[in-house]
C-alpha cells in the first residue's frame, strides 16, 4: 500500500508533468525566439551558439544547489524559483530586445528548467513505492520535456511568423505562470526523511557509493551519444547534399523514435529490468554509430536515427529508475543534481569537442568515438548488476 505522501503525489502527478512541460516549453521558447531574433537583426550565427551555450550553463552551475533544495523543501519552493527565474529572462527578453538580454534570458530559462526539473524527479520517484513502477513514472516524466520540444518551436515560430517576436516573447512570459498555477494542484507534503545532518552532508560524498558512480558514467556516455548525433546529423546531411527539410526529418525520426519507445516503456515498464534495456541500448548505440557514415541518403539516416531514437529514448527512464534505488530518500535529490550537472555539462563541453574531432579527423569522427565509449561502458553496466540484484532482493522481502 503507497504511504500518505506517494498517495498525495499520485493524485497530483497529471498536474506534477503538465507544469513541466510548461516550465520546459517557456525556456524552449524562449531559446527558439531570441535566436531568430539575433539571426534577423543580423547578427552572426555564433551568437545562437552561445545562447544555447548559456541555457545549460544554469543547470551546471545550480544543479546541485537544486538537489539539496528539493531534499529539504520538497517540489513548492523550488517550483516558486523557478517560476521567478523563467519569467524574469523571458520579461528581460520582451521588453529589453538586445543580444545580452537575450543570453540572459537563456540563462535564467534554463536555470529554472534545472532547479525544476531535479525537484520533479524526486517528487516523482516518490510515487513509484514499488521498483516495478519507478520505470513507468519516470517514462512519463521524461515525456514532458520532450513534448514541449515538439510543440514549442512550432508555436514559436508561428507566432513569430504572423504576430512578430514580441508576440511569442509574450508566450514565454506566459508559460512560468502556467506552470505555477498547475503546480499549486499538487499536493503539498513533509519531504520524506529530510534530517538535517543529511542534508548537510555535500552531495560529492554521494560518489564514494560504486553504484551511483557506475550509474552516472553510463549517463555521461548515453548523454554524449545522443549529443552526437545532434551535432553530425547536419554535418552529414550537408555533406551527403541534402536539403534542410531532409535534415529536419532525420533529426524528427529520432525525437519520434525517443518519444514513441518511453510510451511503451509507460505501457510495458514494470516488466523491464533497468540494466538489461540500459546494456541493449548500448550495444544498438554503438552498432549504429558505427555504420552511420554509410546509410544511404535521407531513408538510411532516418531509419539509422530512428534506430538511435528507440535507443537513446530509453536510457533515461532507467537511469533515474536505478539513482532511486541505489540513493538514500533523503539525498536522492542531491544524487539528481549530480546527474543534472554531469549531463548539462556534458551538453555544454562536448559540442566543442565534436567540432574539434570532426575538423582534425573526419565528421564522422564523433559518432565512431561515441561508438567505442558506448562498448566502453558496459564495464559500469557489468558491475551495477550484482548492486541492483541485491537492492531489488531486499525490497522484495
Amino acid at each position: 500500500m503507497k504511504s500518505t505522501s506517494a498517495a498525495l503525489i499520485a493524485r497530483g502527478f497529471p498536474w506534477l508533468i503538465a507544469s513541466l512541460v510548461a516550465t520546459h516549453a517557456g525556456m524552449a521558447v524562449t531559446r527558439v525566439t531570441a535566436s531568430l531574433w539575433l539571426l534577423s537583426h543580423g547578427h552572426g550565427e555564433w551568437l545562437v551558439g552561445v545562447l544555447i551555450s548559456c541555457s545549460a550553463a544554469g543547470p551546471v552551475l545550480l544543479s546541485l544547489w537544486a538537489g539539496r533544495q528539493a531534499d529539504r523543501f520538497g517540489l513548492h519552493r523550488p517550483l516558486l524559483i523557478g517560476t521567478v527565474l523563467s519569467l524574469a529572462g523571458a520579461l528581460s527578453a520582451l521588453l529589453w530586445p538586445a543580444p545580452a538580454t537575450m543570453a540572459i534570458a537563456s540563462f535564467l530559462c534554463g536555470s529554472a528548467v534545472g532547479i525544476l526539473a531535479v525537484a520533479i524527479q524526486r517528487e516523482a520517484g516518490l510515487i513509484g513505492e514499488e521498483v516495478g513502477d519507478l520505470k513507468r513514472v519516470f517514462s512519463w516524466v521524461a515525456l514532458g520535456p520532450a513534448l514541449s520540444n515538439v510543440l514549442s518551436p512550432v508555436l514559436a515560430g508561428l507566432l513569430i511568423d504572423h504576430a512578430g517576436h514580441a508576440m511569442a516573447f509574450g508566450l514565454a512570459v506566459a508559460l512560468p505562470l502556467l506552470a505555477w498555477g498547475l503546480g499549486q494542484r499538487v499536493p503539498r507534503h513533509a519531504p520524506r526523511g529530510a534530517e538535517q545532518a543529511s542534508r548537510d552532508r555535500p552531495a560529492w560524498l554521494l560518489l564514494r557509493d560504486r553504484g551511483l558512480r557506475n550509474l552516472l558514467m553510463i549517463n555521461v556516455v548515453l548523454t554524449a551519444c545522443w549529443d552526437a548525433h545532434t551535432f553530425v546529423v547536419p554535418v552529414v546531411g550537408h555533406a551527403q547534399g541534402l536539403s534542410a527539410s531532409s535534415i529536419g526529418l532525420v533529426l524528427g525520426s529520432f525525437a519520434t523514435a525517443a518519444t514513441v519507445v518511453r510510451l511503451l516503456i509507460v505501457r510495458w515498464g514494470r516488466g523491464l529490468d533497468e540494466l538489461t534495456v540500459l546494456r541493449t541500448a548500448m550495444v544498438m548505440v554503438a552498432l549504429t554509430l558505427i555504420v552511420y557514415a554509410w546509410l544511404p541518403g535521407t531513408p538510411g539516416l532516418m531509419f539509422g536515427s530512428a534506430v538511435l531514437g528507440l535507443a537513446l529514448g530509453s536510457y533515461q527512464p532507467m537511469i533515474l529508475s536505478a539513482l532511486h534505488q541505489v540513493t538514500p530518500a533523503d539525498r536522492q535529490g542531491q544524487a539528481l543534481g549530480l546527474r543534472m550537472l554531469v549531463s548539462s555539462g556534458m551538453s555544454m563541453a562536448m559540442p566543442l569537442s565534436f567540432g574539434a574531432i570532426a575538423a582534425s579527423t573526419a565528421a564522422f569522427g564523433p559518432l565512431w568515438l561515441m561508438a567505442l565509449l558506448a562498448v566502453g561502458a558496459q564495464v559500469p553496466a557489468q558491475s551495477l548488476k550484482p548492486i541492483l540484484d541485491r537492492l531489488s532482493a531486499r525490497s522484495a522481502t
